[in-house]
């Protein structure tokens, strides 16, 4: 049952620590509307979430030492893969920001950001409950 319980809370902290590092994204694309030449970037959910569980994000990463006497470290991979998007309108300055794309894109990151939020809650309350007989 902990596994269990452990594996179900897993999946939601990494969707949800996914949309959050998406929703910083896609604010950041809004800010930089004017800002000449700035190519507008996002996460594909999907993937990102599909090599969060896998393992491909947060694996260590070897630090590369250039003398023996460097101390062994490693690192960790936390970020998911930015992808730029593609141009859906010319822009005389070279900007790519498309502001219908970013603001439906932020509403439906934060709607499934509360969804997620919601069904933990649930989830939660309903194992409380659960134990409390």
């Amino acid at each position: 049952m902990n596994v269990q319980l452990d594996n179900a809370l897993r999946f939601h902290q990494t969707a949800l620590n996914l949309r959050a590092q998406r929703q910083e994204v896609i604010a950041a694309n809004i800010a930089n509307a004017d800002t000449p030449n700035f190519k507008a970037r996002d996460i594909e959910f999907g993937s990102a979430l599909s090599g969060a569980l896998q393992g491909r994000v947060g694996r260590p990463i070897a630090l590369s030492t250039t003398s023996a006497r460097h101390l062994n470290a490693s690192g960790v991979a936390t970020s998911p893969q930015l992808m730029y998007r593609g141009e859906e309108q010319s822009s005389v300055d070279g900007n790519t920001v498309n502001m219908d794309t970013e603001r439906a894109s932020f509403a439906e990151n934060a709607v499934h950001y509360e969804a997620s939020l919601t069904f933990i809650s649930g989830m939660l309350k309903t194992m409380q409950q659960a134990v409390a007989g």
